[in-house]
């Protein structure tokens, strides 16, 4: 059986981590003391003083199997960013992580409209995050490692910047930012209400996904899919709602889910988050067995590093130990990832063939 060490050696892809969700609690304790944020109560009574305890604080928080709850845990690491130098120096952070875990490619996902209290406009956020990106890029490259690393703009669905935010992630898209997303709480924000933004970018050539089927079910998903255009689907765990198995073991597919696996139409599946969120009972319960052995473009995510304590090889070792995946298991979540992600063609296969296929080789 794969170790957590030979995974951490293997080179890897991720498409779902939110940039505020990744911070190190040492930076949180930093910045927050910096601007003078009141970080939650301890045990103690007082407010939370060292990286340990915070750490924990953050996984407790989100461990809920609420979404609601899960995303209450941001507004701390919101807080703190609010200014050129923090967003720079959680940017470069999240960098330096990813890749002393082998990721080799991401897109880091944050929501630029929620960084504006100190002053700072769109374009100023965007460029903070991409001088940070491009800082721990230069470093890991430095160490002889490589890493690429790109931008997701996302829009806060119950807010209504999605044609301002679309709009900026185009006029960056040569310039670090890969596309667009929408997140946020699904139930009575559905992807249809910023219609117009995904109207303007299927105009733009340009890509996007959409957060659907993680705490809502499949309308969300199909809306996303046939009234959007998403490219891919932001955990997508409730297209098992149109698959039913029987007593035998065989598996018949809805007219969507079939759709989905047809069309080749990737699910960004964060695991461990959405056990926490309740999306899912437990890893081993995770619809991405099933939809794995039916042959779904599965991919595997973080999602929130600091509130789920996780990182990408930690939610692989969890699927070996759930579900006994091998290295060619490991080599086709990694595969599936690379080709769906939002890069040109020709730098996704020389990922592939280049970086990603050597390393998994027996």
């Amino acid at each position: 059986m794969l170790t957590l060490d030979d995974i951490r050696g293997l080179p890897k892809v991720l498409l779902h981590d939110h940039l505020d969700g990744g911070l190190r609690p040492g930076t949180v304790l930093d910045l927050a003391a910096e601007c003078g944020h009141q970080l939650p109560d301890g045990p103690d009574g007082k407010p939370i003083g060292d990286a340990s305890t915070l750490g924990e604080w953050f996984r407790d928080a989100a461990d809920s199997g609420s979404l609601v709850r899960y995303l209450e845990t941001f507004a701390h690491t919101v807080a703190v960013t609010q200014t050129t130098g923090a967003l720079t120096r959680v940017a470069r952070e999240c960098v330096e992580d990813l890749a002393a875990d082998g990721v080799v490619y991401a897109e880091v996902r944050y929501a630029p409209e929620q960084h504006l209290e100190q002053g700072l406009t769109l374009h100023e956020v965007v460029a903070a995050v991409q001088e940070g990106f491009d800082a721990g890029v230069a470093a890991v490259s430095a160490a002889g490692g490589l890493i690429v690393v790109r931008q997701l703009l996302t829009a806060m669905r119950h807010q209504a910047r999605s044609q301002e935010i679309a709009e900026l992630a185009v006029a960056w898209r040569d310039r670090g930012v890969a596309g667009f997303d929408i997140a946020g709480a699904e139930a009575g924000n559905p992807p249809t209400r910023h219609l117009d933004a995904f109207e303007y970018l299927q105009r733009e050539n340009a890509h996007f996904t959409i957060h659907a089927g993680e705490a809502f079910g499949l309308p969300s998903i199909w809306e996303a899919l046939q009234w959007c255009g998403a490219d891919r689907l932001g955990h997508g765990v409730r297209i098992v709602d149109d698959i039913t198995v029987d007593e035998s073991g065989e598996a018949r597919l809805g007219r969507l889910a079939a759709y989905v696996r047809d069309t080749r139409v990737p699910l960004e599946m964060c695991p461990t988050s959405n056990v926490q969120t309740g999306a899912a009972a437990s890893i081993a319960e995770h619809p991405l067995g099933e939809l794995t052995k039916l042959r779904f473009r599965v991919t595997v995510n973080t999602d929130n590093r600091l509130m789920g304590g996780t990182t990408l090889s930690e939610e692989f070792f969890a699927l070996v130990l759930a579900f006994g995946y091998d290295l060619d298991d490991l080599r086709w979540f990694t595969v599936n990832a690379m080709k769906s992600a939002f890069l040109p063609f020709d730098e996704r296969l020389a990922l592939i063939n280049d970086v990603i296929k050597p390393a998994y080789r027996r």
